[in-house]
């Protein structure tokens, strides 16, 4: 007769592995805010932060997004801050300030002050086609009739 007990002791491993890997595994959903680097100031005095490192120039937008990589909407637009990047902090400048700097740099606050094409409409774009798929592959097809013939 066969013994049952390791059988049951290998299912009873892969059980709790399996809940185990589930409740590790979550895949985050929700707002959050995204800082994105758009222009590297010249690393001079004027730009030094009080830790030594330089200010740089940053948007800041918060969006609805699955896992970080698939972003739905966006819930604030984005506005231009300064960015330090070593330490991953921004900084609110007031708007005259914000406007010497552009105008010091000759840029300009529209051009800078953009999302990206996926940001914007890709995460739309690629969450419609995997519910299309997903009710693509739901929809049953229709099976041909296969007529015998004599020969």
């Amino acid at each position: 007769m066969m013994n049952l007990k390791p059988i049951f002791l290998v299912s009873a491993l892969m059980l709790s592995a399996c809940n185990f890997l589930s409740a590790k595994a979550k895949i985050p959903i929700g707002e959050r805010e995204a800082l994105t680097k758009v222009y590297d100031l010249p690393n001079t005095e004027e730009y030094k932060l009080n830790n030594g490192n330089y200010l740089d120039l940053a948007t800041l937008h918060k969006e609805f997004n699955i896992a970080y990589i698939l972003p739905l909407y966006v819930i604030e637009e984005p506005k231009l801050v300064g960015y330090d990047e070593k330490t991953d902090e921004f900084y609110n400048i007031p708007d005259k300030e914000m406007d010497a700097i552009l105008a010091s740099q000759k840029l300009k606050k529209d051009d800078l002050n953009k999302l990206p094409f996926y940001t914007r409409y890709g995460g739309k774009l690629v969450a419609l086609l995997l519910i299309a798929f997903m009710i693509w592959g739901v929809i049953p097809s229709k099976k041909k009739r296969v007529e015998p013939t004599k020969i």
